[in-house]
């Protein structure tokens, strides 16, 4: 907890008095650690110090987060040994934490902590400390409350076949869920911790020997780096260590399957878990990723490559359907039949707009409306959404501003935005939509080709964590086409998996 720059002077005073006394050293003295530690967590109510006496004589104190500890792991498993057990003779540190290690359950075992600054990181993280009379070394101990919610089904990836829950907020259940599905001492986790103020866990998952080391490495040296007071979520580290910040398109993969994280993984994926977000980050990703679900491993192959198909089809129509439009329907009527272009002609007479102030009013109420539907309660939000889109299209056809083509037109392009698994991937095709839109009302189908080629050229240029993010297609890999393309049969896909098992074992 350094004093940063940037920050209010009465806190950067503040945060300088921390900095000193947690610096100190640990004292010999009962009454100097408990006035230190006092000074360091001043008008905490929920914080508890307490003097007790522990094998009959030895004075002692410990010192916790009363709203962070198990009360009944404190009551049973802690307090009861320490204060019940007889008096023993006890000379040194290494005597007492032999002792400790003896009459307390496997599940309370302590920890040394040599000085003041380890001591407050454990308090913070919910570990009771305690302090002993002429001892310049403390003892903690995780005592953490339960404080989780039930498995539940991802309500964002839902599936038909296949597991029917997800990850939740806490990291070590995380972490179990994914042990549960790769049983192999090579799963390795490695724990760092960010943000100054939230102390945030972030545990990198890999398995050793198939993960590319360079890549897991990057990953450590980037989140090391970040220099933030609070890490709340997963999204500040995806933007934080992502290749490509400023893209709209997605290069790190958020997803709240374990299944999904586990196929990931063996593939060769690092995965990054944050205690306290049910989100967990799988890269590096190539742009096809963003197409795919864990769910087409689950069923047939032939109807697993269609709708992988059917969502790139619907992709390019929720990003250039719009543009196409408006192209057509400004700048290039001979490409529209003749009985076609009369209904146009007919729907569009009443309506006093050019298609393109149509089509930014249509698209940018569609947006507000999906946003709406997402932040009001579910109840609410779904019926919301629906009759808002019912009354404001119909109403607005009604009163002449909106011409119903349009309506056809924004609907398709909506539907086709929600056949995209990858809700990061889903709004930037949502952004690009846009620009698309603009240069189709200034140059017809020659400026949605050019800002096509644009998109593309943008695409080939990325890359995630040092891999191309249009792979297999550019730099072209024939064989890598079998998951990207198509959903092969497994058949096809052994030869990966026969050199995954050798490598493992």
């Amino acid at each position: 907890m350094k004093a940063k720059k940037g920050v209010s002077d009465p806190f950067e005073k503040k945060l300088k008095e921390l900095d000193y006394a947690i610096e100190s050293k640990i004292s010999d003295k009962l009454d100097d650690n408990e006035s230190v530690i006092n000074q360091l967590f001043a008008n905490c109510s929920d914080f508890v110090v307490r003097r007790l006496h522990i094998f009959g004589s030895i004075p002692s104190m410990v010192v916790y987060f009363d709203v962070l500890v198990d009360n009944q792991l404190w009551d049973i498993g802690f307090l009861e040994p320490l204060m019940l057990h007889e008096s023993v003779s006890i000379d040194s540190p290494l005597q007492l934490y032999e002792q400790l290690k003896f009459k307390l359950a496997s599940i309370v075992q302590p920890q040394i902590a040599l000085n003041m600054n380890e001591i407050v990181q454990r308090i913070v993280k919910g570990e009771v400390v305690l302090f002993v009379e002429s001892f310049t070394q403390a003892f903690s101990f995780r005592l953490k409350d339960k404080l989780y919610r039930q498995l539940e089904e991802p309500t964002s990836e839902a599936v038909i076949r296949g597991p029917q829950y997800g990850f939740i907020e806490k990291l070590d259940i995380n972490l179990a869920l994914i042990r549960h599905r790769i049983r192999t001492p090579l799963l390795k986790t490695e724990k760092l911790c960010v943000g100054g103020l939230s102390q945030t866990d972030v545990a990198i998952v890999y398995i050793e020997h198939i993960a590319q080391q360079s890549v897991v490495e990057e990953v450590k040296k980037r989140i090391s780096s970040i220099d933030m007071d609070s890490i709340l979520e997963s999204g500040y580290i995806e933007e934080l260590i992502s290749d490509h910040p400023n893209s709209p398109f997605p290069v790190i993969q958020s997803t709240q399957r374990p299944d999904l994280v586990s196929g990931s993984l063996v593939e060769g994926k690092v995965v990054l878990l944050i205690d306290g977000s049910p989100m967990v980050l799988v890269l590096p990703i190539s742009f096809w990723f963003g197409f795919q679900t864990a769910e087409d491993y689950y069923m047939n192959f032939i109807y697993a490559t269609m709708l992988r198909w059917l969502r790139y089809l619907f992709a390019f129509f929720a990003i250039a359907l719009p543009s196409l439009y408006i192209a057509v329907t400004t700048f290039h009527h001979e490409m529209i039949p003749t009985s076609l272009a009369l209904s146009l002609a007919a729907a569009r007479e009443v309506v006093p707009f050019p298609a393109i102030v149509e089509a930014l009013i249509m698209e940018t109420t569609f947006e507000a409306l999906r946003e709406a539907g997402v932040r009001l309660p579910r109840p609410v939000g779904q019926t919301i959404s629906i009759v808002g889109a019912l009354v404001i299209g119909q109403a607005a056809v009604q009163a002449g501003i909106i011409s119903a083509p349009q309506i056809i037109i924004v609907s398709i392009t909506g539907i086709s935005s929600f056949l995209i698994p990858n809700p990061g991937m889903s709004q930037a095709i949502s952004i690009m939509r846009f620009p698309l839109m603009l240069f189709a009302a200034s140059f017809g189908l020659y400026g949605v080709v050019v800002s096509l080629i644009a998109v593309l050229i943008h695409l080939v240029n990325m890359n995630s964590f040092g891999v191309p993010y249009m792979t297999p297609i550019a730099p072209f890999s024939f064989s890598g086409l079998a998951d990207a393309l198509f959903r092969a049969p497994w058949r096809m896909l052994l030869r990966r998996h026969h050199h995954t098992k050798q490598r493992l074992e």
